[in-house]
């Protein structure tokens, strides 16, 4: 049995998938960009403003699950760029001071709305 998972304060799907499927106790999150839910624009004015943004779209869809960042076991960190690596890290590592999840950072050729970083996540409770 699945849950299809849709968090008001998180940018809204912007194509035929969901933010979040809960199956059981597993949270398997679609990747999120850069969207402020509030206004509907792209937060860009630096990649630590992205990626800071990005981390608060994920903490709503873990809050609207009643999780938070402990759960997450697993993220995937997509780059339009590797030379943003160590800026993202810092700004992601914030989310994560103890037993961080395990984790892929990928180089991809171009991101949803040209954005430099989507992060997806998987999640337990």
């Amino acid at each position: 049995m699945k849950t299809i998972i849709n968090s008001k304060n998180a940018p809204a799907p912007i194509g035929p998938y969901s933010q979040a499927v809960l199956a059981g106790n597993t949270l398997f999150a679609s990747g999120q960009i850069a969207i402020n839910p509030a206004t509907g624009e792209l937060e860009m004015a630096s990649i630590e403003i992205e990626t800071e943004q990005v981390m608060q779209n994920i903490k709503a869809v873990l809050e609207e699950t009643n999780m938070s960042f402990e759960n997450i076991v697993k993220c995937s960190i997509f780059l339009s760029s590797m030379g943003s690596f160590s800026k993202v890290n810092e700004v992601y590592g914030k989310y994560f001071p103890l037993n961080p999840p395990a984790r892929e950072t990928v180089e991809v050729s171009c991101l949803p709305k040209s954005v430099n970083v989507e992060i997806s996540f998987i999640a337990i409770k």
